[in-house]
């Protein structure tokens, strides 16, 4: 204790004013002024004084109490007077009260200091003798005295940086140590600013600086650039001399070495227990920090209630740490001065261990409170499109703003905590008494969010919160809201629902999402979606609603529907893939959807038609309609038929179906079973866009069967027609009326659901067409050679003449499929007339004038398979005739029709018919086989009606050779059918509506051609007319214009009426052209005439020269004709013409100027007429087969020979007739060729060339047929 007490002491000054001589109290680290041992004088002389220059600099980079004395030189016995509140530091020294405010701060502290002399009392002062006021010991108010000062002055440049989210505390820490240690070694350049990198500059704009020294500055730095300003600075500040320094370290010599009866210092406090206390004010120190960086978070600010503990808790703290420090401050000059012993200082310390404010307790108090913060901050992001407010009076007034209000309620924040009363009890009791004893507090246990099934259940509550709120973000009818609001009967959360600014429901529960969405049935147009209700909230679901919109599109549709199982979406686009998801709907509003992750693609059309059934009794017919609704690109490639057998007491799930495939709109069930119930159903296939739902099912069941065969059916209900052996019947026809003049049909059996193939047969006459039919009939039906029967279709007269066609009418046989037929499908036979027949070629144009309305009629035949040429065998060449009848045929038809002609050879044996070599010759247009020969099938049919007795009961006069033979025909003939039929059924049906056009175009032509021709006559007389009239105004040139009454003869056209004799003929008139356009024409009434072979598919005539509207024209009783007059008229009157059209006078030249025009246009409007016609005839050669051979006037002339050489009866009338053909074919021929129509038109064309060149406008006005414009 002595040695202590005699011991020579260093300190700190700490920017205390310190003075040689200045008396010093230990016990309270304390100045004391005003007293001195010597006077002011003696203490200027005789001190010592030494330069002693010396500066260097420091990084600090910790904040502890212990790195920032040690910095300042600060030994433990001063610490514990500074920590104890006992020593007042000043300059520098303040850096010692700095603390950071917050832990996200890095922070780095540069120490500068330097020295500059030493100055210490002499042995003139303490020897001794030498004390001028001794009286001073006896007073005990200090223990030393000040005998030496080291000057000199220091400074702390204290640099922080915010340290954000993104940013770890220990990168920010190390780059700003590294950028305070390049101040040293910084310049300054130009203008102040720093020498430094660019990446630096902007590294430093971040750091804020604060200030400590023992400087005199004029503004203490705040930046980065203003600290190493300063800090360049530093060494002026001093003085030149160094007078401005500061008193930095101080020596202290004990008054006991001057005199024994001075005050002395007893004990130094322990370094142990000043580090205890130093660790307790640390820790108050860090828990500040904390509760300041707690207090500044956006979430204590939302939440009051956190605010209001935390900010008690750091007061309570602040209360109690300057209370331990005025304890110190009493206890630490008593035991230095030997009045108490160092254990009180101890007990204090054991006493703040065992009390709330210990450490441990107050730490975890903290840590919990963060966590707390952390937990709603996580539930508060959580909650989007939520508004957080801060008490009971915001929630109100916003609950009023919004028809319904959905508020998270955290209930335990203001909930009393013990630990914060315990805290609050202790520190009222310490100002009472100091005897109480506490023990550490579970403080962990006091929060309500550290209880694993609160803090699930507040999870789960915060999730439906936050879906339910993302859910109803675009509902202006909601308000979603997060408050703190005591509630002791709820603990840690609920939700709470308003209405109309009143809580309707203090616990509701809003729905999660469905718990499972599944598509139940999928079907062209909607989708059925299987709902589970959600986990969570389901009493409170009102409906479900299903939102959907086409995948890779926005916009999407709504369909709500009452709280139930399905939902079905309609009205949706077959073949399209769809987007679905699914929500439960509250009164409140809408909950989170449950998304079908793979898009649900509609099926790619609706079911087919409900199946019509026909039933036999081994098969059914079905047939059924297209689906009405089809996928955008989908096409149906077949159609599944299916079905099983079924009774009464069978289920869909019990039955067995069976599958099969059509490729249209009906099938054909076969191989079942008699008397048996079926259940048929048919679907569509549409390819990779997958099948259709399946039709509506049908049960039907198959009949009984009577016969064994069906010809013996077909028996039993013929007609008999004769006795002979074998028996001919004739089969039951209905005849259907077609209402097509020259056409009728006639119908066999029932209508049947079988694919149809429709055939045409063509020939001259006399080529055996009807028995060919009347032979496919018995094949088709089953008729067998040993058979006593034989059926007929076509029952023709035997009376009549084979000069003429048996066959006087276009005759349609429609042959529906029956059970037991040979062949597969339903069969149309279109019989033709025979072409060629001893009526001529009027004959034969009426003949293709009925064809022409069975294919243009729409009861008459749209499609064909096969057009038939049947033609005799033994023909080795084609007459005239024969070719004509061929061409006129192929004349018909389109060219897509050419390989679906068929030759059948009639009359034919074994060997290779001569007839096929003359149909190869003639170059008719068909296939041709592997020989190069057209495609043909051989028939013999002499054996069809043939004696079959010796193969059932012989007679003894019967010749059993020619019973062989007509065995053998009849085979070879059920062969060849059985070929024929075959083909047929694989070719590809043709449409006719190439035909149709072929037929239009003919008649157009036809009808052009005729109109055409009085036409060009008249043009011819009027362009003679004219001319003649210009060459006699020439010719009396000098008496007309002496005498304009001069008259001349001059030739005119006029129109005639001529009445029309025939009975029953109708004709077509344009009113404005006064022409006839079409004779005879087949339409009656006027409002009808656009349908008139005359008019163009616009309604325009193609006939007259006005090319006028339908509706001009009429049906009249006379036709139109052109005459030529003679006439005498006045130059006067033909001038009035011209000058009415020019409106003005003209000479006699002008009135030849105006003729010349006249010619020209008359002739463009022949041109005109011829050009309308070409292109028609282009047209029909570019799509039909063949063109009419009686437009042709070669084969006219051909024709006439071949009749003139033949002489068959009535061959003069024949020709008389084709000679009459022979103008039109010219002009068609002309036309086709563009000939010139005479001399004159060449002549006519050399004075227009001329006249064109003299002359500008030309007039297109004038009439064609008249003279008036």
């Amino acid at each position: 204790m002595d040695t202590e007490a005699s011991r020579t002491m260093e300190i700190a000054a700490l920017g205390r004013p310190f003075s040689l001589g200045m008396l010093y109290d230990c016990r309270q680290d304390a100045i004391v002024p005003g007293m001195t041992l010597w006077d002011c004088n003696d203490l200027e002389k005789d001190r010592r004084e030494q330069e002693q220059p010396n500066t260097e600099s420091e990084i600090v980079a910790s904040e502890s109490i212990e790195d920032k004395s040690s910095a300042l030189n600060v030994e433990a016995s001063l610490k514990a007077s500074f920590l104890g509140g006992l020593v007042e530091v000043g300059g520098s020294a303040k850096y010692l009260n700095d603390h950071k405010t917050s832990k996200y701060q890095a922070r780095v502290t540069l120490n500068y200091k330097t020295t500059t002399k030493f100055q210490e009392l002499s042995m003139n002062h303490l020897g001794r003798g030498n004390v001028k006021h001794p009286y001073v010991f006896e007073q005990g108010i200090a223990t030393h005295v000040v005998t030496g000062i080291l000057y000199g002055a220091q400074a702390f440049f204290v640099f922080d940086r915010e340290v954000s989210k993104e940013e770890t505390h220990q990168d920010i820490q190390g780059s700003l140590k590294v950028m305070i240690k390049k101040i040293p070694l910084l310049s300054i350049e130009g203008e102040g600013s720093l020498k430094m990198e660019d990446k630096d500059k902007k590294s430093v704009e971040k750091f804020s600086c604060r200030f400590y020294g023992d400087f005199c500055l004029k503004k203490p730095p705040t930046t980065f650039q203003e600290a190493v300003e300063v800090y360049k600075s530093l060494p002026t500040l001093l003085g030149t001399n160094g007078e401005k320094a500061v008193p930095m370290k101080v020596w202290l010599l004990p008054l006991t070495s001057l005199d024994s009866c001075a005050a002395k210092l007893v004990r130094q406090i322990s370094i142990r227990l000043v580090q205890e206390s130093q660790s307790v004010l640390e820790d108050f120190s860090e828990l500040e920090t904390r509760c300041n960086d707690a207090l500044r978070t956006s979430t204590v600010q939302q939440f009051p209630q956190i605010s209001k503990k935390l900010t008690s808790f750091k007061e309570m703290c602040s209360e109690f740490k300057l209370g331990f420090q005025r304890l110190l401050a009493k206890r630490l000059p008593s035991i230095r001065g030997g009045g108490e012993e160092e254990a009180e200082l101890a007990e204090i310390l054991k006493k703040r261990h065992s009390s709330p404010f210990n450490s441990k307790n107050l730490t975890e108090w903290m840590d919990c409170k963060e966590r707390e913060i952390s937990i709603l901050k996580s539930f508060t992001n959580m909650m989007k499109n939520t508004k957080t407010v801060p008490s009971q009076n915001n929630l109100h007034d916003e609950l009023l703003s919004a028809e319904h209000g959905l508020c998270f309620v955290f209930t335990s924040l203001g909930k009393d905590e013990p630990y914060l009363s315990a805290l609050s009890n202790y520190l009222k009791e310490t100002t009472k008494t100091d005897v109480h004893v506490y023990h550490t507090y579970n403080v962990e246990k006091e929060q309500w969010y550290l209880s694993k099934e609160v803090a699930d259940d507040m999870r789960k509550e915060a999730k439906l919160f936050s879906d339910f709120a993302e859910a109803n973000k675009e509902n202006k009818n909601i308000k979603f809201l997060t408050v703190g609001l005591t509630n002791e009967t709820q603990k840690s959360s609920s939700i709470y629902l308003y209405e109309g600014g009143f809580a309707v429901s203090e616990n509701f529960e809003p729905p999660s999402k469905p718990e499972t969405v599944t598509a139940a049935d999928i079907n062209h147009n909607s989708v059925t979606l299987k709902i589970s209700p959600p986990r969570f909230g389901a009493e409170n679901i009102t409906s479900y609603s299903v939102e959907y919109c086409v995948s890779g599109e926005d916009g999407r549709q709504q369909k709500t529907e009452a709280k139930a199982e399905e939902v079905t979406v309609r009205d949706l686009k077959p073949n399209t893939e769809y987007v679905f998801r699914c929500r439960a709907v509250t009164s409140a509003g809408f909950g989170p959807a449950n998304v079908i992750s793979d898009a649900i693609k509609t099926l790619p059309c609706g079911p087919p038609g409900k199946p019509q059934a026909q039933p036999y009794s081994s098969e059914i017919s079905v047939s059924w309609e297209k689906p009405v609704e089809l996928g955008e690109d989908v096409q149906i490639l077949s159609y599944i038929v299916e079905y099983a057998k079924t009774d009464s007491s069978s289920t869909i799930n019990d039955l067995e179906w069976t599958q099969a495939i059509s490729g249209g709109e009906k099938a054909i069930i076969s191989g079942l079973q008699s008397e048996t119930q079926y259940a048929v159903r048919v679907r569509c296939d549409c390819g990779v866009d997958g099948r259709s739902k399946e039709s509506i099912i049908v049960n039907v069941c198959t009949t009984k069967r009577e016969f064994a065969r069906l010809a013996e059916y077909l028996k039993h209900i013929s007609k008999k027609r004769n006795s002979k052996l074998p028996s001919v019947y004739k089969l039951p026809l209905k005849e259907n009326d077609m209402d097509i003049d020259g056409c009728r049909r006639y119908i066999f059996g029932k209508e049947s659901m079988r694919q149809n193939r429709t055939i045409m047969l063509l020939g001259a006459t006399g080529s055996g067409k009807s028995t060919l039919i009347n032979g496919m009939i018995n094949y088709i039906v089953g008729v067998e050679w040993n058979d006593g029967f034989r059926f007929k279709l076509v029952d023709e007269d035997p009376t009549s003449s084979q000069a003429h066609s048996q066959t006087s009418e276009v005759t349609v046989y429609e042959i529906h499929h029956q059970e037991g037929f040979k062949i597969p499908f339903s069969m149309t036979i279109v019989d033709t007339p025979g072409f060629g027949d001893t009526r001529g070629v009027a004959r034969d144009k009426e003949i293709t004038e009925q064809i022409r309305r069975l294919f243009t009629s729409p009861n008459g035949v749209s499609e064909i398979d096969a057009v038939c040429f049947v033609a005799q065998a033994s023909l080795a060449r084609l007459t005239a005739t024969q070719r004509y009848v061929f061409d006129s045929v192929l004349s018909i038809f389109g060219k897509d029709v050419a390989e679906n002609i068929e030759m059948l050879v009639t009359f034919a044996d074994g060997k290779e018919p001569p007839v096929l070599e003359a149909i190869t010759v003639s170059a008719v247009p068909c296939p041709k086989n592997e020989l190069g020969l057209p495609v043909h099938f051989k028939f013999n049919n002499s054996a069809l009606f043939a004696d079959n007795r010796c193969n059932r009961d012989c007679e003894e006069d019967f010749d059993e050779d020619d019973a062989s033979f007509d065995e053998m025909f009849w085979k070879m003939g059920a062969k060849s059918m059985e070929k024929f039929f075959t083909a047929l059924g694989k070719m590809e049906t043709k449409s006719l509506l190439m035909t149709k056009e072929v037929l239009k175009e003919r008649k157009q032509l036809e009808t052009a051609i005729e109109g055409l021709q009085p036409q060009v006559r008249t043009g011819l007389a009027k362009l003679e007319e004219i001319k003649t009239t210009k060459e006699k105004i020439k010719e009396y040139e000098a008496v007309i214009t002496s005498n304009e009454n001069f008259e001349i003869e001059v030739d005119v056209i006029k129109p005639v009426k001529k009445p029309i004799t025939e009975k029953g003929a109708f004709i077509t008139n344009c009113q404005k052209c006064s022409i006839t356009c079409h004779y005879p024409c087949a339409i009656a009434q006027d409002s009808e005439k656009r349908g008139c072979a005359s008019m163009d598919m616009n309604g325009m005539c193609t006939v007259c020269p006005g090319k006028c509207i339908w509706s001009v024209h009429f049906n009249q009783t006379y036709s139109w004709e052109y005459v030529q007059v003679k006439e005498k008229q006045t130059v006067q009157e033909l001038k009035r013409k011209y000058e009415t059209a020019n409106k003005e006078k003209m000479t006699v030249q002008e009135l030849i100027e105006r003729q010349e025009e006249e010619i020209v246009h008359l002739q463009d409007m022949m041109v005109s007429l011829m050009d309308q016609s070409a292109q028609c005839i282009t047209r029909l050669q570019e799509i039909s087969l063949r063109p009419n051979p009686l437009t042709t006037p070669e084969y006219i002339d051909m024709m006439i020979e071949g009749e003139r050489s033949e002489a068959k009866e009535g061959y003069q009338a024949r020709i008389k007739s084709l000679e009459a053909m022979k103008e039109r074919a010219n002009l068609i021929s002309k036309v086709t060729r563009r000939d010139k129509l005479s001399k004159t038109e060449e002549e006519l064309s050399e004075e227009r060339k001329e006249k064109t060149e003299k002359q500008g406008f030309v007039k297109k006005v004038l009439n064609f047929f008249g003279y008036s414009g």
